[in-house]
């Protein structure tokens, strides 16, 4: 990874798309600069390739590379949130963590060890995955800075089960793990999107002892988008956020490409507009997981994912600027 020091150059941003037309130019996000182009980095755009820990249909080891290619189309400028993402810090392309295919825990470690390393010119990571196994040593390493952390998982599942066939370490468990090492903040972690069926009762008593309060799709139908924003708000306060999101949380008609799909989600309009009012929330650390585009067609599912990454810059720049 590449060392990056302080500078008072302004940020670069994507390839001019009067110049250069929006199906050219460089294979990053949003056409951004990579990495070793600058000369510092406020926040990373960062990809993790590994599918190891599915427990349904394969394919998000695809995602990263699908996400970026759906995101030539973003723009400069983010009316409602009166912001320019691009402008108002450096954002970069940090390339593909490549991790072990064969050894989740091997990879665990590497995806820290990295996660580390990126982090220690203090940039902001947005990591693409990826499946959700990802959120665990992404947590781990924020701890070491900013200690118990409040999760916003937005997610058609609880992910916190125990283990799927005696592993410990799959794309169902990382939050119990995360939970079960002293790396959240109980008082403040929240699922949002959660539907369909469960193993059991327990599923969700045993959510609520690791620390989780639940906002489901049946809440967002009887009680509308800004109750739910304003629930959500009140849970997670002022602590540090992680904020993950499994793409699945939107309804296949908006997300068909992903591993394990469920009906009755929100549209991408409620997701965007949740993230978007998260502006002046501590945001730390933000993952977009689960994208499998063997699964896509017309980009829907890329797309989707392109703009929440593009919502979740886009916050952390209306924060940087402050009130």
């Amino acid at each position: 990874m590449l060392s990056l020091s302080m500078s008072t150059n302004p940020p670069r941003g994507p390839v001019d798309a009067t110049q250069v037309p929006r199906f050219a130019g460089p294979p990053t996000f949003a056409r951004l600069p990579r990495l070793d182009e600058v000369t510092r980095a406020d926040v990373a755009v960062v990809g993790v390739p590994f599918d190891s820990g599915v427990s349904y249909r394969p394919g998000a080891r695809f995602g990263p590379a699908h996400i970026r290619a759906s995101s030539k189309l973003l723009r400069t400028y983010h009316p409602p949130l009166d912001v320019e993402p691009f402008a108002a810090q450096q954002v970069v392309d940090a390339g593909d963590i490549a991790v072990n295919p064969f050894d989740i825990e091997d990879a665990i470690t590497a995806i820290e060890r990295a996660s580390d390393e990126l982090r220690s010119s203090e940039a902001q990571l947005v990591t693409l995955g990826g499946d959700h196994t990802i959120a665990l040593p992404l947590l781990r390493s924020l701890h070491r800075e900013h200690g118990p952390i409040a999760v916003l998982h937005f997610d058609a599942h609880l992910d916190t089960w125990d283990t799927y066939f005696g592993a410990p370490f799959t794309h169902g468990t990382p939050f119990r793990r995360a939970s079960e090492e002293g790396l959240l903040d109980p008082e403040h972690c929240l699922h949002v999107g959660i539907r369909g069926p469960l193993y059991a009762p327990t599923d969700l008593s045993d959510d609520k002892v690791l620390g989780f309060q639940v906002l489901s799709c049946d809440d967002f139908q009887l009680q509308g988008l800004a109750t739910m924003i304003e629930r959500m708000r009140a849970r997670i306060g002022d602590a540090p956020v992680y904020v993950s999101v499994d793409i699945d949380v939107l309804d296949p008609a908006h997300a068909p490409g992903t591993g394990t799909p469920e009906a009755g989600g929100l549209t991408s309009r409620e997701l965007l507009h949740c993230l978007r009012n998260l502006k002046g929330v501590n945001i730390v650390g933000a993952d977009i997981v689960e994208v499998a585009p063997a699964y896509d067609h017309a980009e829907i599912t890329g797309i989707a994912a392109a703009h929440v990454g593009y919502e979740l810059l886009s916050v952390l720049a209306a924060n940087r600027a402050g009130p």
